[in-house]
């Protein structure tokens, strides 16, 4: 079978990795691609974003199969697109990724159908949204209810914080949000104390399948300090979710919001996350919901998952998850992003990448993805995005995994590179 991935980060490239080893795999497109999915085994780039040419490529080529990574397309409507042409795709429909595109929509569904989360309240005017920010004080968060590759949220600590984010937001806009119909708008919500986690299952509208626990690492410095970015790092499993911790997300979040989708005419197929904040007493409330696979944490999970990915693809495609029990590594994986000079604000692209190991260079405990990366016309592998690599490694303990990844990191040389040092430290260190 020939596989296409859509998309070009991280994900994408851990997807294609992954494919790639499945025997019933031929051939993995990646459309477009990057530096890495270049040179990966396996694995070819196709120079194509546009839908419509997705589609007519993927019916030229024969393709079985075709996942989507990141969540614009989702956004745009490429499940629709693909599957009235009759053609193969995993990933929810326009309005199944609502639960991602419009963090309005997801607040409401979370209300109708009683998943917890945190209280909310959605603005367009502004001198609104700044009352609101008035009479209720901070800690508080702001979201921009739109599309804004992981950066559209603000964890304000103080009020001239939150005044600033509804600013831009709604009317500069410097974090670059892909604004819903309608135009801008923000949530504001209650700060929630805890622990966070990332808990991704996939479905297949009836049926769920969950993945290993995985933790990501949102802000830009050691310590947790700084803005938050698209994530810094991850690893899994999480301890934070224990089994007690993880069957109530089952029962609290993911089945309910499985079945809500499915009695309000929009059935969710594809990967379904939920970020979760975890309190000191252990209950779980959701943070947002993606509706996709998770980066950094894909490329964690992916390194982690000894099953088949393209079995539990095509039995999702076919609303029988419910035969499928996935089979994971024991050991930790880890995964160490090193980012551009200026990210994440103003990330800066050119710059040359030196010290990379081959793609299937042994030892095999750990592998280089590539997210924001390109080949240029001399053959020089250069920085073309704000996160530029994910250094991933297995260990037998998350101490081990962190010691791994960071050896291979080493090596790994471009101007102005940035990267925290404290990946995993929740995992590590005394609670």
């Amino acid at each position: 079978m020939k596989v296409l991935v859509v998309g070009s980060g991280g994900r994408e490239h851990a997807l294609a990795w992954k494919l790639a080893r499945s025997p019933r795999v031929r051939t993995v497109f990646v459309a477009p691609g990057n530096g890495g999915t270049a040179t990966e085994p396996g694995v070819r780039n196709v120079p194509l974003t546009d839908l419509h040419a997705l589609a007519d490529f993927a019916r030229a080529e024969d393709i079985g199969l075709t996942v989507v990574g990141p969540e614009a397309p989702l956004a745009a409507g490429i499940v629709d697109l693909f599957q009235a042409r009759g053609l193969r795709i995993f990933g929810p429909t326009r309005a199944a990724a609502q639960l991602e595109s419009s963090k309005a929509f997801a607040k409401d569904f979370m209300q109708r159908h009683r998943i917890p989360t945190a209280r909310h309240a959605s603005f367009t005017d502004a001198a609104a949204a700044h009352a609101h920010v008035r009479e209720h004080g901070a800690p508080i968060v702001v979201k921009a209810d739109g599309l804004a590759a992981g950066k559209g949220v603000v964890v304000a600590m103080t009020a001239d914080e939150a005044h600033a984010a509804i600013d831009d937001m709604l009317a500069a806009n410097t974090l670059g949000v892909q604004h819903n119909a309608g135009g801008s708008r923000v949530v504001i919500e209650e700060f929630m104390a805890g622990e966070e986690a990332s808990f991704i299952v996939a479905s297949d509208g009836t049926h769920v399948v969950a993945l290993a626990t995985s933790q990501d690492h949102k802000r830009i410095f050691d310590g947790d300090r700084g803005p938050n970015t698209g994530g810094m790092g991850a690893y899994s499993p999480a301890p934070v979710v224990t089994p007690n911790v993880h069957a109530r997300v089952m029962r609290e979040i993911v089945d309910p919001t499985i079945a809500g989708m499915r009695a309000e005419g929009t059935p969710f197929t594809g990967f379904l996350y939920a970020g979760l904040m975890i309190d000191a007493q252990g209950r779980p409330r959701t943070v947002e919901f993606n509706a996709r696979l998770g980066d950094p944490e894909a490329e964690v999970l992916l390194m982690r998952l000894e099953s088949d990915l393209l079995d539990l693809l095509l039995a999702a495609t076919e609303g029988r998850l419910d035969e499928v029990e996935l089979r994971w590594d024991r050991r930790y994986a880890l995964g160490v992003v090193m980012a551009a000079h200026g990210y994440p604000s103003s990330p800066r692209k050119g710059d040359a990448i030196t010290g990379l190991p081959a793609p299937d260079a042994p030892p095999h405990d750990g592998h280089v993805f590539h997210a924001g990366t390109v080949r240029a016309e001399d053959g020089t592998l250069r920085a073309s995005g704000g996160r530029v690599l994910c250094v991933t490694a297995l260990g037998e303990s998350a101490r081990l995994a962190r010691q791994r990844a960071y050896e291979l990191l080493q090596p790994v040389e471009f101007e102005g590179a940035q990267w925290r040092r404290d990946i995993g430290h929740r995992a590590i260190e005394p609670r």
